[in-house]
């Protein structure tokens, strides 16, 4: 099976496209009477400070803060007449919602669908308009490295925030854009923006370590070719009025300690586990304290679930994944630690929803001195 990435939640994502040609031009310019390369470098990231401010400009009128009563979460409207798209579980259990405009006006929206298969998507919709600001969807494929730009209410304290990055990694097959974007905990539901101020996903996750649940740089968005079906099934009536979601969130329950080169554990993913709003899936979370230079072995076996290991640096940085090295539908991560400090594991199914029970054991393969090369 084809590698996949952390897929995680709580609340948001991002995305973005490259300057493009409009850098070529001015550089080549200022090459061209031969200036210093300082002022090369000042221009450039004027010209960065410049596409920042229009994608804001563009995008911000048309993204909302979205109030639940038990939880906030951001919006993007897309219609002028009032349908706005979010995650299922920022409006998951309300029949109305509070929305909040850019500009500070404030309607009572009523929850009109819900992706199906678990798919955490939303739908709000404010009545009687016919004039709003809308978001405009892009067209153009994303790309893995090009600059991502998100728009939200994290905490639901600081409506409008924006946030910058780039598109870490594309799943095509979940239709998930992973990116280094600051997301916090009210900004799901918001846009994942490219270059030009078009949305490329909907936030919806990020992995956090803690349990204050704030962004270590690894976040979440369904990508628009998710989007667009839901959007069709709305506006033809055959969306779900219920959300397809239930059971705990990551943060909500701590990490369970990863010993090395002793017992195997036993483990089983159901819904008592981590559950993912992306897709519905389990996972099990583990701690361990790494030194730099360690060689380590994880696997993860399993006769029930077709099995998945993510580990996470401490920096929360994606340090390895791997989906069937063990044999069969087993996991298997060797690698060199990078550091010392407390790295994570994510113990995963594979599948939305697959439950079982699995075995895990970890091993030091080689142990540093404490000097790394590295």
């Amino acid at each position: 099976m084809s590698t996949r990435y952390l897929r995680i939640v709580t609340s948001g994502m991002i995305a973005a496209a490259t300057i493009g040609a409009t850098t070529i031009k001015p550089i080549a310019l200022v090459n061209s009477v031969n200036l210093p390369l300082q002022p090369n470098s000042a221009f450039a990231q004027d010209i960065d400070e410049q596409t920042n401010i229009r994608v804001y400009q563009r995008a911000s009128p048309a993204v909302v803060s979205i109030d639940a009563g038990d939880g906030t979460g951001s919006g993007s409207i897309i219609s002028r007449d009032g349908l706005i798209l979010t995650n299922a579980h920022v409006v998951e259990g309300s029949r109305t919602v509070d929305v909040v405009l850019a500009d500070g006006r404030k309607f009572r929206g009523e929850v009109v669908g819900f992706g199906g298969n678990g798919l955490d998507l939303g739908i709000v919709k404010i009545p009687a308009q016919n004039n709003l600001p809308t978001i405009t969807f892009a067209r153009n494929s994303v790309q893995v490295g090009q600059r991502a730009f998100a728009i939200g209410n994290p905490f639901g304290r600081f409506q409008g925030t924006f946030t910058t990055g780039i598109v870490s990694r594309i799943d095509k097959e979940r239709g998930l854009i992973q990116t280094d974007a600051a997301i916090n905990p009210g900004n799901s539901g918001g846009p994942l923006l490219n270059s030009q101020g078009e949305l490329i996903g909907v936030n919806t996750a990020i992995f956090s370590s803690n349990a204050n649940g704030g962004n270590i740089g690894i976040g979440f968005a369904i990508a628009i070719d998710k989007v667009q079906p839901f959007l069709a099934a709305v506006r033809q009536g055959r969306a779900s009025r219920t959300a397809q979601r239930q059971g705990p969130v990551p943060g909500n329950i701590p990490p369970k300690q990863l010993a090395f080169n002793g017992s195997t554990i036993a483990g089983r993913l159901d819904r008592g586990s981590h559950i993912l709003p992306v897709d519905n899936s389990f996972f099990d979370l583990y701690a361990f304290q790494g030194k730099s230079g360690q060689q380590i072995q994880i696997d993860m076996t399993s006769w029930e679930i077709d099995s998945y290991l993510i580990l996470l640096a401490p920096d929360g940085r994606e340090l390895a994944q791997d989906d069937d090295s063990g044999g069969g539908s087993n996991s298997r991560i060797i690698v060199t630690l990078s550091t010392d400090g407390t790295y994570l594991l994510m113990a995963n199914s594979y599948q939305p929803g697959q439950a079982g029970t699995y075995r895990l054991r970890a091993e030091t393969t080689v142990t540093s001195t404490g000097n790394s090369s590295r």
